[in-house]
């Protein structure tokens, strides 16, 4: 069932021969092109009021995502969601986030901050070379939580593994494997991918409180979705702002982000996987989609 509120869904796609951004209605109708540049532009991210788009791009023609964390390999940009030319933001960094609308959060390899658009310092939250739990790992798409009091990361290099970080003590909690986790818009709940299921990933969600999963849950407890067929193997979560809607990536074969033949999906949360909406039909790779809806939606 595609999406019946007026939304917009933004991700990247290979589908002209290099990485750009693209736009298309929450019903897959109303396609376009919103970036065109030698650069390979990914991890789209609207602003609360869907008017803006924080964006990573490559410094230097194709770069794989592999490479998310190397140093001076990515900037950080914004765009209109309207349209128009791309400024940068901030240097050397990769997997920017909004977590204001005046205030964004990225990485730059082991290290997490934070820095108001309109300039001034950076704030460190962690630095993964400083944590005895974290060993130095690269630090990738990293989530604040709504209270600001917690991290979730997904760990790589050093180590391989999902979890929590604490700000104020400095404590990590494993979740364990997978990638691309993130919390719920209340705080109350996480999601993240897991390499189980139908296709060799499922997204995985559980409730938590004080940046501990609340009790330990079954197999059954943590699937979210995982859709049948043998398009199945899902990745790039995201929920919509008031978490009615998830749309994601989702694959036949292949591991690599940056160049499987993935298609973009949106479902309606709760309702039978079967019903998630396919929304691209394009031999190119489709990847890391966000949703924004109106009020309401």
């Amino acid at each position: 069932i595609k999406a019946k509120v007026d939304g917009l869904i933004v991700w990247s796609s290979s589908r002209a021969g290099n990485h750009d951004l693209y736009l298309m209605k929450t019903d897959g109708t109303m396609v376009r092109r919103l970036t065109k540049s030698d650069q390979v532009d990914w991890y789209p991210r609207f602003s609360s009021d869907g008017k803006r788009i924080l964006f990573t791009r490559s410094r230097r023609g194709w770069v794989a995502e592999t490479d998310a964390n190397r140093l001076n390999k990515w900037d950080l940009y914004l765009i209109d969601a309207a349209g128009g030319a791309a400024k940068k933001v901030v240097e050397n960094a990769s997997w920017g986030i909004w977590i204001a609308d005046d205030e964004i959060l990225y990485s730059r390899k082991t290290k997490v901050l934070t820095r108001k658009l309109d300039g001034g310092e950076e704030t460190l939250l962690v630095d993964s070379t400083q944590v005895d739990g974290l060993g130095g790992a690269d630090l990738q798409n990293p989530h604040l939580s709504p209270d600001r009091k917690f991290l979730t990361i997904t760990l790589r290099g050093a180590k391989r593994e999902t979890g929590i970080y604490n700000i104020a003590d400095k404590s990590w909690l494993a979740t364990g494997k997978g990638c691309q986790i993130n919390w719920f818009p209340s705080g109350d709940r996480i999601i993240w991918i897991n390499p189980s299921g139908n296709g060799g990933s499922e997204v995985f969600s559980v409730p938590v409180a004080g940046g501990k999963p609340t009790k330990d849950f079954s197999y059954e407890e943590m699937r979210f979705v995982d859709i049948p067929g043998r398009q199945s193997h899902e990745y790039f979560p995201q929920l919509s702002r008031t978490a009615k809607w998830l749309v994601w990536a989702a694959t036949q074969r292949g591991h690599d982000h940056d160049i499987a033949d993935s298609e973009i999906y949106i479902w309606q949360v709760g309702a039978p996987a079967e019903h998630a909406a396919r929304l691209t039909f394009h031999s190119g790779n489709d990847r890391w989609p966000d949703i924004f809806m109106p009020a309401g939606g």
